[in-house]
């Protein structure tokens, strides 16, 4: 959420109408979470715009009225379910997210009890479940009903579905159970279950879920009972609503007698008798989240006395005796279970963490990143280790740190590979020229005969902005590079002879058919003809990008004065002198240019390719063109012209094309829309065109 004024900053008029939008911003999120089991935002997302709008009733009281939703809980039932009514409202709790927080709560508490501050004061702390809200209804014993939290008022009707999961008993334990008993807790999913739901899902092409609360809220909600039957629910009790006659006068002893009638509590339930007793149990509670085998989010402290809570009573939507104190949300703490090596396209040992899976920030994280062996050594990450996750926004999970006290005896540093994990061959750390120093990417030289190496170059050299194959994806190469039928890319060109003689015919296999082999053929053909950047691009080259591709193919024109020079471009060569005179192209460049053509295995493939496709000469240069030399900028919507169109013909006009506006830039071409860079521009003076314009200044009418 971006930076907001604080609250006591604004205009009663500004407060109104910011009220009135995060009202409408969470009816929505509640709706999705609520209804349909699918939230479009984290819980730490949710709770920031919470907070604020909580804030602002504070600040401005006659913002609370009957319709506030500090006053209300959940969402109302879907039309779809029966509704039921509560006979006593199931209410949410508030959160607090720090220590300080849990000390106001225990002292607030006191406050309100006029206690003093030694006075014994008791209260339970148990794991916050991630799950769905359930209360279930017992008469005499006997299972008669169960519903949803709804809106706390009104829940839907799910009894059918209940009555599918195994662990809730159809029949009270015991004979001396109240005849009335709502009992309540929160239906869930285990990971280990979760996954296994997921790769059915997958394997049925059925959509898969986010998370496992996700999963377990999705399959109690549905309409008919038998799909509920199929997946694997669970139940932990933690409360109750309307009891004929109570069985026990205070929080743990509540849930032992809930035990006893056969109703799963949870066994990490603690009772504790002072804040810092309820600070710790959360912090342990905390570094057992990995192992739990369920999915946490924080830790629900309760007044133990329900005498004492029945004077503390509620306020607003909440009880004054309760609180969730949440985790953070973008970290969790888990177990490091090994380190794999991946291989990428480039030859880049890249490892990856292997997570006992938790959830962070909303969705399930088994692995992370661990960057190279540098990050590694310096974090001191070891197999068994207990670590701390982070996740934010959209990054990929990385581990933060190293919970050293939680190490286990025996664990050894790790010893990042010498040799490449899928062909053997050396892994070696490029040493930089001008610094001496060795690259932190350890890289092995199998090049093209390493496996690992070939399908991410299959992938590269059939991408977008490389040959463009439409329908040759990354799944289709693994597939077909699995099946030997492609193996190096001058192999792709060859496919459609080789399906001729193939048995079964590629038509014949799973996820194919006549139309789309016919499709695919088809896309492979019309690239037998390409520009000779995106050729040169496709190949793979070390620190051959798409620009520098561009500036070679611009300067040699045709393929083959390219290859001879770079072949021979051994240091102090007149061959290197000439790459040395292309603009932009540097020493690092031209030795991998050289490494490149020098190696006989990358020729003898290059030679393959040739002999299935045709190279257009590059366009040359105007380099008397009214943008030769300059720095452009595209921003807003091209109306005439792509993105990748406008920057093609800026190459060929002689101009450089940047992304982002700085004193450098030269001219800026700014279409419909167009935001924060043209606003760039006019601050530094730059001149700013339009796209007609830029048409008229390139000679294209």
């Amino acid at each position: 959420m971006k930076t907001q004024p604080p609250v006591d900053a604004l205009t009663p008029l500004e407060a109104h109408a910011e009220h009135a939008r995060l009202a409408e911003e969470i009816t929505e999120h509640d709706r999705r979470y609520y209804q349909e089991d699918a939230p479009t935002v984290s819980d730490a997302e949710y709770d920031a715009v919470r907070r604020r709008y909580e804030a602002l009733e504070r600040a401005f009281p006659e913002l609370v009225t009957a319709a506030s939703l500090t006053r209300k809980v959940g969402a109302p039932p879907a039309e779809k379910f029966v509704k039921v009514r509560h006979a006593v409202p199931i209410f949410s709790l508030a959160n607090v997210f720090s220590d300080e927080d849990v000390h106001e709560f225990v002292a607030r508490v006191r406050r309100f009890l006029k206690l003093a501050h030694d006075a014994p004061l008791s209260f339970t702390a148990e794991p916050k479940i991630d799950g769905l809200s359930c209360s279930l209804r017992y008469q005499r014993g006997l299972l008669v009903s169960a519903a949803t939290r709804g809106d706390g008022f009104e829940g839907e009707d799910v009894t059918a579905n209940i009555r599918a999961v195994q662990e809730i008993p159809q029949r009270l334990h015991g004979a001396k159970h109240p005849d009335v008993l709502e009992a309540r807790g929160e239906v869930y999913m285990t990971r280990k279950d979760f996954f296994a739901l997921n790769e059915r899902q997958a394997a049925a092409s059925r959509a898969v879920f986010a998370n496992p609360r996700n999963a377990a809220a999705g399959s109690l909600r549905q309409l008919d009972a038998s799909v509920t039957a199929s997946r694997p629910l669970r139940f932990f009790a933690y409360a109750w609503g309307e009891v004929s006659d109570m069985p026990a006068q205070s929080q743990h002893a509540m849930l032992a007698a809930l035990a006893r009638f056969g109703l799963p509590v949870n066994p990490l339930t603690k009772f504790c008798a002072s804040a810092e007793e309820m600070l710790a149990h959360y912090r342990h509670i905390e570094e057992q989240r990995a192992t739990l085998g369920y999915d946490i989010d924080g830790v629900v402290y309760k007044v133990d006395d329900i005498a004492l809570q029945t004077r503390l009573g509620f306020v607003s939507r909440a009880p004054r005796w309760a609180t969730a104190h949440k985790f953070p949300a973008e970290r969790a703490t888990t177990i490091l279970r090994g380190i794999e090596i991946q291989v990428g396209r480039t030859g880049a040992l890249t490892p990856v963490a292997r997570l006992a899976p938790v959830t962070v920030g909303g969705v399930v994280v088994a692995n992370a990143t661990l960057h190279n062996e540098d990050e590694i050594a310096r974090k001191d990450v070891r197999v068994g280790d207990t670590v701390v996750v982070q996740r934010a926004g959209d990054v990929i999970p990385q581990i933060v740190e190293v919970v050293a006290a939680k190490r286990p005896a025996g664990a050894k540093p790790y010893q990042f590979p010498q040799q490449c994990p899928i062909c053997h061959s050396a892994a070696l750390r490029e040493i930089d020229e001008k610094t001496g120093e060795a690259d932190v990417v350890r890289r092995c030289t199998g090049s093209l005969v390493c496996p690992a190496q070939a399908v991410e170059r299959l992938k590269h050299f059939a991408s977008r902005n490389a040959m463009d194959i439409e329908g040759l994806g990354d799944k289709q190469i693994e597939f077909f590079y699995a099946e030997g039928l492609i193996k190096t890319a001058s192999d792709i060109f060859t496919l459609e002879e080789k399906d001729k003689t193939m048995s079964p015919r590629l038509a014949e296999c799973k996820g194919y058919g006549e139309t789309s082999v016919k499709n695919l053929f088809a896309a492979i053909n019309a690239r037998r003809r390409v520009p000779l950047n995106r050729f040169i691009y496709a190949l793979g080259i070390r620190h051959v990008g798409e620009t520098n591709a561009r500036r070679l193919a611009r300067h040699f024109g045709e393929f083959e004065a390219l290859r001879a020079t770079a072949r021979e471009a051994s240091p102090g060569s007149e061959a290197r002198t000439r790459l040395e005179e292309i603009d932009g192209v540097g020493e690092v460049v031209i030795e991998a240019l050289h490494d490149f053509f020098a190696e006989p295995h990358n020729e003898r493939e290059i030679d393959a390719l040739l002999r299935q496709v045709t190279l257009e000469p590059a366009p040359a240069t105007a380099k008397s063109s009214p943008v030769a030399g300059k720095t452009v900028v595209f921003t807003g919507a091209l109306e005439r012209l792509t993105r990748d169109e406008a920057k093609a013909q800026a190459d060929r006009f002689g101009a450089h094309v940047a992304g982002s506006v700085s004193q450098k830039t030269d001219l800026v071409v700014a279409g419909p829309g167009a935001g924060s860079k043209l606003a760039k521009a006019r601050q530094l003076g730059v001149e700013i065109i339009s796209e007609e314009e830029w048409f008229a200044r390139t000679g294209q009418g």
